[in-house]
């Protein structure tokens, strides 16, 4: 076998490549060397290729690509993320057979980018090294749209280049995920211009809950669904038999840069399939066309036909040659990267770029040169190419022969083995490759040390050709039918079509396909009319098709169907056969398709057709047909249904079919009737027979049911109602009794017979007629007799008679009322009954006690009931019996108003009980009874006077307060009570002394000091006697001290001493009080409070002044009135200074008072304390008096006087409106006096129930009153 040519060589040796556009329009960046190869026809005869420049360039040596291609990132073969590096792509099309067009299966990864697929360069047959030489145009371009993560794609487009780096051979590798979603993927096709074209991928949606999303690309990136319009339309549609969805993409007059890699993708949710196929386009007469690089950074024309559509391939591919200029060759790249920055701009225009913005950016992204390898003298070629079953050589040259090399496939390291084969030549390291196969289509690398290198290897398959093509075929249904065919080589995969659609193999398939060797089957084993179509094979080589015919067979009929007659609810059975047997067939009703369910039963077998129905209905009456799947013919028979007439009053759901309706109700009752035919209806009600035109009362007959329908009912239309059906088939009676209720009469007028205090006990009768319904209970209403308002007392029904309406108020007058219910309603109010007013007898009496016994008599006495009621209190009954017996005795004939009462006539030694009732108009209360009995006879009780505490000491008092003083004391019969003060009777006119029988009182109305002394009580029963003594002392305040006198002065000291007051107001004396006062101001301060001695000794005198002192005395009245002043003063002089004094008259510092600051009129609010200021000036100190409305202010809590250095205040706490008036204050000394007023006005007056609430005179409130009136009237 020949030594296979590596498919990136040309004819000539030199490296084939091909350019795409960028997706703005823009060259694509690497730096790439473009041939134009002359086409295979003219090498194959040995013409002279075509020049693309119109002139010859010099030769240059065939050297390895530089450039790589932006390819979109898919995942790789071994399932590594890593970039693989790639070449310029190269695109093998087949043209007129002599090559295929190499795919790596109907789905594959994403496509690439369209820059790799846009234009592309037929690739010749190998030639020999000495082949035609071809015409070269060079220029270099730096690369700047190839993304790492795009490299290293691997579809229908070469990829030449350096290969892996090492650190991704060692990772492992997977194979790409198989087709999830695609059944049926778009094919390459040609088309050429002006022509359209349809590319169709389907997907089945059996697993799918929603449409899948699907994405038509051109290239990379361009989404074609915003290039619709008249050259581009989608379609997409769903059949809803096969659930397949079918998706379409037409071209319609196509266009030459149409032409191009386009791609495929299908997602729903976390599934993912895509499908990349190419379109060329072909022209007539097209040849090689020259090319102009720079019109790469051209701009598309706008306002053209073609501006905006897929014009991505205006590269390489022009409409029309242009005319070339003969002006030599000029590399762009070199001006610029020598220029400045500044005239980018000038070469751009000079040069005719406009997109100059892109050429900066790939300018600025220029690869960098590639350093020499240490370990290779020479590399791997970039890509080789081999025929499937072929034989192919990777070979590397080493720098160092000792290095140790090792070779990968996929990542994975390769072994030697009879397929792998290694050979050393010198520093040449060769790897064979024997009897390839599309397994061996895969990435190779070599390691040597730390440096790798890397290639392609492609494995074409070879056409597969259809040897013998498949037969037509005619034959019935059921039949099998077996389509064959035969292709040139074993093992090769062929695809069934059925009128362009390919045919499902699934597990759930109606087809099968199998292969024997090169022979190929397609298989239906029970064949139907659905089959019948147009069935095509095809082989990556040809095609071949042929029709099939499937007819149905000949319809026999052996037993037709037969007219029945059928009594309602028996079984019905249609039966028919036909032939062929296995041939389905439908059932109709008049006309209507009749389904099978739970009642109807449709059996087929084999030529048998039988209708079953298990009970018959009048429904089911009509015309049978049965209709053979498939045939013009049908089967037909009648079906009668016969009934007898009936009543259905069961459907009424009326117990005992009696129908309740409510008085003034409309009834219409419909009863279901039945019988084939219709039977004639009558209603009667006794002998009379009800008609249809009556007015209020009438029957009516109509389709299944009868009704009888009564507009107002009344009590009469009770009664039974008969119905009397008559056909051809029998007669049937049926009775159906109507009850008219209605609400009962109102009861009679209830009667009071008992009222309570708040309650009264009532009963009625039951109504006359209750309404053809029992009565289900009573309603109580009451009221005020004089109210018109009634108020029902129960909210559930009363089932007895009789009720007890309470929580009545006492005292006033009350009516009840009754209505009566059943199940229809309630009835009219009965009449009131009798007026009545609840009064309620008063509580017992209470602490009833035996007050005295006589030898004839007995005095008992008690408190009032605690309660009384509205009734009142008319008197007391008193009432004895003796004790042993029950007879009660009323000892009081009249009522006894009083609380004590003295029962006479016993007979002395008897034992009674007593008992007392209270009684008023509702009647007697309950007894209050002693709980003991009681002995009729006189005891003797010895006297004993029981002296208060507060008595048992000296009982003090003030001269002048009342006393008032009460002894109790205890003694039967009624004790003797004396009073001696001192041992001396005491004197009524001086003392008041009044006894009852159990205490005694003394009375003084104003208390002297002669009151004074002990005074002594005896009471006295026959000879036992008890006495007792009280100590009264009537107390007055002391007289003041007596001759006080300066004992000594030294110092700051004044010795005083005094004697105790002659009077000592009948108290002792507790205590003094000694004030000063500085001989200038006569004003007094006091220097001690509470001394008990009758000596002391003043300290702290101030140096230079002069004192005099006084005295009061205190006892437990308080301060004697006046005190004893020193005659003398006392002068403090300076210890050490000897002074003499010059003879001067003293200056008289007396005047009258004045006011040196007035009241001021004020505005005061209620609640909050007010205060008048003002100052006055007076000596000796005046007197202040504080008047309101010319009345002296004395005593009043509400006011506060202040007067603090000649400073006057009055404050007055929380005024009221009557606290508003004048206010005046006056001073007085022994000069004179002086006074000022001033207006003092409240705000926020008070009511007069508030008034009367702070204690004001109803005079003064009165006053107030008018006072505001007419300060309003005013106002």
């Amino acid at each position: 076998m020949p030594e296979p040519t590596k498919k990136d060589e040309m004819p000539n040796g030199q490296p084939e490549e091909s350019v795409a556009p960028d997706s703005n329009g823009a060259l694509p960046l690497p730096e790439i060397s473009l041939e134009v190869s002359p086409p295979p026809e003219a090498v194959a005869e040995g013409k002279e290729p075509v020049e693309t420049d119109g002139k010859k360039p010099e030769p240059t040596e065939p050297e390895p690509l530089q450039a790589v291609v932006a390819q979109e990132p898919s995942p790789p073969e071994n399932g590594s993320n890593q970039p693989q590096t790639g070449g310029v792509g190269i695109k093998e099309q087949a043209e007129s057979g002599n090559s295929a067009v190499k795919e790596e299966g109907p789905c594959s990864p994403p496509p690439p980018d369209d820059d790799d697929a846009a234009a592309t360069t037929p690739s010749p047959t190998p030639q020999a090294e000495d082949a035609n030489s071809v015409k070269k145009l060079s220029i270099d371009l730096p690369n700047d749209s190839v993304p790492v993560p795009a490299m290293g794609r691997k579809d229908s487009v070469w990829s030449l280049g350096e290969g892996q780096g090492p650190e991704e051979l060692d990772k492992p590798i997977d194979t790409p995920p198989l087709s999830t979603l695609l059944i049926e993927s778009p094919q390459s096709a040609t088309v050429t211009v002006g022509g359209d074209i349809t590319f169709v991928a389907k997907v089945e949606a059996k697993d799918l809950l929603r449409k899948p999303t699907i994405k038509w690309f051109k290239g990379k990136w361009m989404d074609l669904a915003s290039k619709t319009g008249k050259h581009l339309q989608l379609k997409e549609t769903f059949d809803r038999f096969t659930k397949i969805h079918t998706f379409e993409m037409h071209i319609i007059k196509a266009k030459d840069n149409y032409a191009g890699n386009y791609r495929c993708e299908v997602s729903y949710k976390d599934k993912f399939d895509s499908c990349s196929f190419d379109l060329e386009v072909k022209e007539a007469g097209q040849g090689s066309q020259s090319i102009d690089i720079r019109s790469a950074f051209k701009r598309s024309s706008e306002g053209q036909d073609d501006a905006g559509e897929l014009d991505f391939s205006g590269l390489l591919k022009h409409r029309e040659p242009k005319q070339q200029d003969e002006t030599p060759e000029v590399d762009v790249w070199e001006i610029l990267k020598n220029a400045r920055p500044d005239q980018y701009e000038k070469i751009a225009f000079t040069y005719g770029i406009t997109d100059l913005r892109g050429l900066l950016r790939r300018m600025k992204k220029m690869p960098k040169e590639e350093k020499k390898s240490e370990a290779f003298a020479k590399k791997l070629e970039p890509a080789y190419q081999v025929d499937k079953g072929g034989k192919i050589r990777l070979v590397v040259d080493l720098a160092d022969p000792t290095v140790e090399l090792k070779w990968y496939k996929n990542g994975q390291e390769i072994r030697p083995t009879p397929k792998y084969i290694f050979e050393h030549k010198g520093t040449q390291r060769i790897m064979v490759i024997n009897n390839c196969s599309i397994n061996d289509d895969a990435a190779y690398s070599v390691a040597a040390g730390d440096e790798k290198c890397s290639t392609e290897l492609f494995v074409k398959e070879l056409p597969i050709k259809i040897v013998k093509g498949i037969e037509p075929v005619k034959t019935t249904v059921n039949e099998r039918i077996e389509l064959e065919c035969e292709v040139s080589e074993e093992g090769a995969q062929v695809k069934w079509m059925k009128n362009g659609v390919e045919v499902p193999t699934g597990v759930r398939s109606r087809y099968r396909v199998k292969s024997e060797g090169t022979k190929h089957f397609l298989v239906i084993d029970d064949a139907s009319r659905e089959d019948t179509g147009t069935y095509s094979v095809m082989a990556s080589g040809g095609t071949s098709e042929a029709h099939v015919q499937v007819d149905l067979k000949p319809l026999k009929i052996y037993q037709d169907l037969q007219d029945m007659t059928v009594m309602l609810g028996q079984p019905i059975k249609l039966h028919c056969e036909i032939y062929p047997g296995n041939v389905p067939g439908r059932w109709y009703r008049n006309g209507q398709l009749i389904q099978p369910n739970d009642r109807i039963n449709i059996i087929h077998r084999n030529k048998v057709h039988r209708l079953e129905i298990e009970t018959s209905s009048l429904h089911d009456a009509g015309d049978y047909t049965f209709v053979p799947e498939g045939y013009s013919q049908s089967l037909s028979a009648k079906l009668h249904i016969i009934d007898p007439p009936r009543v259905h009053l069961e459907s009424l759901n009326f117990p005992d079919n009696t129908v309740t309706i409510v008085a003034g109700n409309k009834l219409r009752l419909e009863i279901p009737i039945s019988g084939e035919p219709a039977p004639r209806v009558v209603w009667m009600k006794g002998e009379r027979v009800i008609l249809e035109s009556g007015h209020r009362v009438r029957a009516e007959t109509y389709g299944d049911q009868t009704s009888l329908t009564i507009e107002v009912t009344e009590r009469e239309d009770s009664g039974n109602y008969k119905i009397v059906l008559q056909n051809e088939a029998g007669e049937a009676t049926a009775s159906v009794k109507i009850k008219v209720v209605d609400i009962p009469d109102p009861p009679e007028a209830p009667l009071v017979p008992v009222v309570g205090g708040d309650w009264c006990s009532m009963a009625w009768e039951p109504p006359k007629y209750d309404g053809g319904s029992p009565i289900l209970g009573y309603f109580v209403e009451r009221k005020k007799k004089q109210s018109s308002r009634w108020m029902r007392l129960n909210f559930d029904l009363i089932k007895e008679t009789s009720f007890e309406p309470k929580k009545m108020i006492e005292g006033v007058p009350y009516e009840v009322r009754i209505f009566a219910v059943n199940a229809i309603g309630v009835s009219k109010p009965s009449e009131p009954s009798k007026a009545f007013t609840p009064l309620a007898v008063t509580s017992e009496p209470t602490m009833l006690v035996v007050d005295d016994v006589t030898d004839t008599s007995v005095t008992v006495k008690w408190r009032p009931p605690e309660t009384i009621g509205a009734a009142g209190l008319d008197g007391y009954l008193v009432e004895y019996c003796i004790e042993g017996t029950n007879d009660w005795v009323i000892s009081n004939k009249e009522l006894t108003e009083k609380t004590r009462y003295t029962i006479t006539g016993l007979s002395p030694g008897c034992k009674i009980l007593v008992r007392v009732k209270a009684l008023n108009a509702a009647g007697a209360s309950t007894p209050r009874t002693l709980q003991h009995s009681i002995l009729v006879k006189e005891v003797i009780e010895p006297p004993k006077i029981r002296v208060p505490r507060h008595l048992k000491q000296t009982y003090t008092r003030r001269v002048g307060e009342a006393v008032n003083l009460v002894v109790p004391f205890m003694g039967k019969p009624r004790p003797k009570v004396t009073w001696l003060k001192e041992g001396q009777p005491i004197e009524p006119t001086h003392v008041s002394i009044r006894n009852t029988d159990c205490d005694s009182i003394i009375f003084i109305r104003k208390a002297e000091r002669s009151h004074s002394g002990k005074y002594e009580m005896t009471v006295q029963v026959e000879n036992h006697v008890d006495t007792a003594i009280l100590d009264i002392q009537i107390v007055d305040l002391p007289g003041p001290p007596h001759c006080v006198t300066i004992e000594d002065v030294w110092g700051v000291n004044v010795a005083l001493v005094w004697t105790p007051p002659k009077d000592n107001g009948n108290s002792p004396i507790t205590g003094y009080t000694i004030q000063k006062a500085d001989k200038k101001t006569m004003e007094w301060y006091t220097c001690i409070e509470h001394y008990h001695r009758t000596c002391i000794t003043i300290t702290e005198l101030v140096v230079g002044n002069e004192y005099f002192f006084r005295i009061f005395a205190e006892n437990t009245c308080g301060l004697s009135e006046a005190a004893t002043q020193t005659k003398k003063s006392a002068l403090i002089v300076k210890e050490g200074l000897q002074m003499k004094a010059h003879d001067y008259n003293d200056h008289d510092f007396k005047e009258a008072p004045k006011f040196t600051q007035p009241l001021i009129n004020t505005f005061a609010i209620a609640g909050y304390n007010a205060t008048l200021n003002c100052s006055v000036r007076a000596n000796p100190r005046p007197k202040v008096i504080w008047m309101k409305n010319k009345i002296a202010i004395i005593d009043d809590p509400r006011y506060r006087m202040f007067s603090n250095q000649g400073v006057c205040t009055l404050e007055i706490r929380k005024p009221s409106p009557y606290d508003g008036g004048l206010y005046t204050c006056k001073a007085i000394n022994d000069l004179g006096e002086a006074q000022v007023d001033c207006k003092l006005e409240v705000k926020g007056g008070f009511t007069f129930y508030e008034l009367m609430q702070r204690g004001v005179p109803l005079h003064l409130i009165d006053q107030y009153m008018n006072e505001t009136k007419i300060v309003e009237q005013e106002k």
